[in-house]
């Protein structure tokens, strides 16, 4: 029974069994069953879904369907063990602290990484400050605790794979874990997370909606199953991960997973070009009143928006760096358009406050750089302004998610005498920009832009 090898995932979310399980699945169908996939969670939210899935020996079907409306389903048998929520994470810390574990990988939010804008920890964050004296809330304390548990056992080495859409974000966590360590005083497990750990940069890709109610019913027409926790998402998959594993690692090249030496091109691309143009239409389809991705990007207002700040901005700042950028572009806009996909607005407008530094502004200040005005990438902190605007006043149709939020905040800058200029001069949104009188001019016009558009 235990001549396998481990992947440990932390985060047992639909896009982890809509990606990655996918591609562990593919890989053992194709006969190659040395690796199989354990999964649990840091919080107790879930649940439900790994009852479901246990009552299910870990079997569930994922329906992916192409934006011409093709269906396909396949049912994914890649998680082989699932870890139930303990409030001291015993399961999760004893499956990661295994020889037989090869890989740690986890699917975090932009939030969840707990970094500044400078990259460094928000060392004022109450949950971060709980995990520094001893809990285990964050992605840090967790895999702190498993870490710990694999040096008292004498475990081995491992990789620590983050599997989201951090920029550089192996880097990013590698930089907060050993950062952790040192406030804790840690010396020892310091000295060997240095020398027993790597963390990849990864870069992922599917368009994973949360599941929709009448997915199971739709699942039991078409093949007869009875699915308690199917997943759907777009037919589009991809992944690329930087081939920088410290231990055994699963042969992903034969799966069509893209090994490569650096992830940066493909990452920035898919930052810039997807994610923060997914942003942008979820912001601007909510103020037009629409409730879905795909419903949002089909009105030429909104669509000219993402297409002109891809187009006009991001490309010129990415330059040659071997990926055919325009290609790219209509294929991520064509993917948007999708009307089987059913992705929520309200789901990727969630955690803006985390995403303009992080996805925004960087193509802000290259434009700057470049001695251009970045009019078409201002159109979206302008977006945010007022969808935020609309969010003080009660107005949105959804209840907004944000892990950044800090409500009272919010509602002083917009009762403040000018809320424009409190916004403008956030430099935890807009760093070095946050001083500059150009910048808030540039983005005072474009919220008047942005009223007209949905006036």
């Amino acid at each position: 029974m235990h001549n396998y090898t481990t992947w440990l995932h932390i985060g047992l979310g639909s896009f982890h069994r809509a990606h990655q399980a996918w591609y562990l699945h593919q890989l053992r169908q194709s006969g190659d069953t040395r690796w199989h996939i354990a999964a649990g969670n840091i919080r107790d939210d879930a649940e439900a879904t790994i009852e479901a899935l246990r009552s299910q020996n870990g079997e569930y079907m994922l329906e992916t369907v192409s934006p011409a409306g093709e269906r396909n389903y396949e049912v994914i048998q890649s998680i082989q063990t699932l870890l139930a929520w303990q409030p001291d994470l015993k399961p999760l810390i004893n499956e990661g602290a295994k020889a037989s574990t090869k890989v740690i990988a986890f699917t975090v939010t932009e939030a969840g990484y707990y970094l500044k804008t400078d990259h460094s920890l928000d060392v004022t964050n109450p949950i971060l400050i709980g995990d520094l004296n001893g809990g285990h809330a964050t992605i840090y304390g967790a895999v702190i605790k498993i870490l710990q548990a694999r040096m008292d056992d004498h475990a081995g080495p491992v990789t620590l794979l983050s599997c989201d859409n951090v920029r550089h974000n192996g880097e990013r966590f590698r930089d907060g874990l050993l950062e952790c360590l040192t406030l804790q005083g840690n010396a020892d497990l310091l000295a060997w997370v240095r020398a027993n750990t790597t963390c990849p940069n990864t870069m992922v890709d599917r368009i994973t909606p949360r599941p929709m109610p009448d997915l199971p019913a739709r699942v039991k027409a078409q093949t007869g199953m009875d699915d308690r926790a199917p997943v759907m998402g777009e037919t589009f998959i991809q992944w690329v991960i930087e081939d920088n594993f410290i231990a055994n690692r699963p042969k992903f090249e034969n799966v069509g997973v893209e090994m490569v030496e650096s992830v940066i091109p493909y990452e920035e691309a898919k930052i810039r070009i997807l994610n923060a143009s997914h942003s942008c239409i979820a912001w601007a389809g909510t103020l037009l009143s629409k409730a879905f991705i795909h419903e949002s990007t089909l009105i030429d207002a909104i669509y000219n928006v993402a297409h002109n700040y891809v187009h006009h901005d991001v490309i010129p700042c990415l330059g040659d760096n071997g990926i055919n950028l325009h290609a790219y572009l209509e294929t991520v806009l064509e993917r948007f358009t999708n009307p089987y996909i059913k992705d929520t607005n309200q789901r990727v407008a969630a955690d803006g406050l985390s995403k303009i530094p992080a996805m925004i502004t960087p193509t802000m200040i290259e434009c700057y750089q470049r001695g251009m005005t970045p009019h078409a990438t201002a159109m979206l902190p302008a977006l945010f302004f007022v969808f935020m605007q609309q969010w003080h006043k009660g107005e949105l149709p959804y209840e907004y998610q944000d892990s950044m939020l800090d409500e009272s905040a919010m509602h002083t800058m917009f009762d403040a005498a000018d809320p424009i200029q409190v916004y403008t001069q956030n430099a935890a949104l807009f760093g070095e920009l946050a001083t500059q009188a150009e910048f808030a001019t540039l983005i005072r016009d474009k919220i008047s832009i942005v009223n007209e558009m949905i006036a």
